[in-house]
């Protein structure tokens, strides 16, 4: 865990230049046509052009360039690159990553593909490549995981046979039990706020004293933490929607008060508390993969089904709507741009969401029902005291004449 670094201007984090020997491939009195520059090289100088990226952004693209597309790819020459060489570089990846635990998904090989796209399309606007290679290749379909619920049944079949879902959530009483286990460890408060709040991980991590009102009941969050090279860096949230202010509840105040309350021990009377929630022994905020890495022990202590941290931010939300609380409510908490994401993610999770969806769909028919029942029993009691009964009727007479001469 580093020391804290505050973010570059207009909200982007910067990371050094590593690749100050490529310096002069940027320059525009290189011709196109006779420069010599390999794969490799071109990804680093893009990485550097491109400034506008967001801290989460570039990171992921770094990741990508340095763990997939360099070792494959980084010694071809940039004019020599064809369809068949990049689609032999996926089929390895996807070869060589399915013998691993968690292979590489769907979605990341898209992510991967997505930045060697844009890498070229740059290297095509600068004379240095003619067409895209990337452009033509071909993927494995699949579909993006699903959240589902450690139920009884999937737990039972975990600890059967260790098998772990890909992306799945705790019921209200395991997120309890979790909740309760940990009560005494130093990030107890933090797992509580992404369990209720559904917080990111860098979020909770970022949180300072000043973005809390504990008499108003509010929660703002203004930015996030991220890990870089062994160090903190403070950045902004992931997106312009990510920036808002939440309603605490009564739990998490109490939990926040107690807290700031252990904080202000040492200090001199009156002083007021500053800087961030949740700091390591050299008062800087906590790296978000320490958080991770306390909240996987944290769920092997207490023996509960395994999760990912991300996963409890899920879980709040499943909550949340499995309370009764609207999409739109939800959407806000969670920070999402798009309400079609939250409903897209969220409301095939839990089954009592699509029961209680179910009863309702069958006490609507079930009224309508009774509604149509009592109307025909009302008929039915008037047409009696009309016609009379068949025992007191008229000799000769019928109901259809009585109408006849009601009409």
């Amino acid at each position: 865990m580093g020391s804290g670094t505050a973010c570059g201007v207009a909200g982007s984090c910067r990371v050094p230049r590593q690749n100050r020997h490529d310096d002069n491939l940027l320059g525009n009195d290189v011709d196109p046509a006779t420069a010599v520059v390999t794969v490799g090289q071109w990804l680093d100088i893009w990485l550097e052009m491109r400034q506008n990226l967001s801290f989460s952004t570039r990171r992921l693209y770094t990741q990508h360039v340095r763990d997939y597309l360099k070792p494959y790819l980084g010694s071809v020459p940039l004019r020599s690159l064809t369809v068949a060489r990049v689609q032999a570089m996926f089929a390895a990846l996807i070869r060589t990553n399915s013998s691993r635990a968690r292979p590489l998904s769907y979605a990341t090989l898209q992510r991967i593909r997505g930045v060697l796209h844009a890498a070229l399309n740059g290297a095509i606007r600068r004379g240095l490549l003619d067409r895209n290679p990337a452009h033509w290749i071909e993927l494995p379909s699949g579909r993006r995981p699903r959240a589902v619920v450690w139920t009884e049944g999937r737990e039972a079949h975990w600890r059967e046979t260790g098998e772990r879902l890909a992306v799945a959530v705790w019921t209200a009483t395991q997120t309890a039990a979790f909740l309760e286990s940990s009560f005494e460890h130093p990030l107890h408060v933090l797992y509580l706020l992404v369990a209720l709040l559904g917080l990111r991980r860098g979020e909770a991590a970022g949180l300072r004293w000043c973005d809390i009102d504990l008499d108003a009941r509010v929660l703002q969050v203004s930015h996030q933490v991220q890990d870089h090279n062994g160090r903190t860096v403070i950045c902004p949230p992931k997106t312009e929607s990510s920036v808002r202010v939440l309603a605490l509840d009564s739990i998490s105040v109490s939990a926040l008060r107690s807290l700031r309350a252990e904080r202000r021990r040492g200090l001199p009377a009156g002083a007021a508390l500053t800087g961030f929630l949740f700091v390591n022994q050299y008062g800087n905020p906590m790296s978000p993969g320490y958080v991770t890495h306390a909240f996987r022990k944290l769920i092997a202590e207490a023996d509960l089904p395994p999760i990912r941290l991300h996963d409890l931010r899920h879980g709040a939300a499943s909550l949340s709507l499995a309370a009764g609380n609207d999409l739109k409510v939800v959407q806000a908490m969670l920070g999402h741009s798009s309400i079609v994401l939250t409903a897209d993610t969220y409301t095939s999770v839990l089954p009592c969401l699509a029961h209680r969806a179910a009863e309702a769909t069958a006490n609507l028919v079930m009224k309508a029902a009774r509604r149509t029942a009592k109307k025909v029993r009302r008929h039915s009691r008037k047409a009696t005291r009309h016609y009379g009964t068949k025992k007191n009727r008229r000799p000769g007479s019928t109901r259809k004449s009585a109408h006849k001469i009601r009409a």
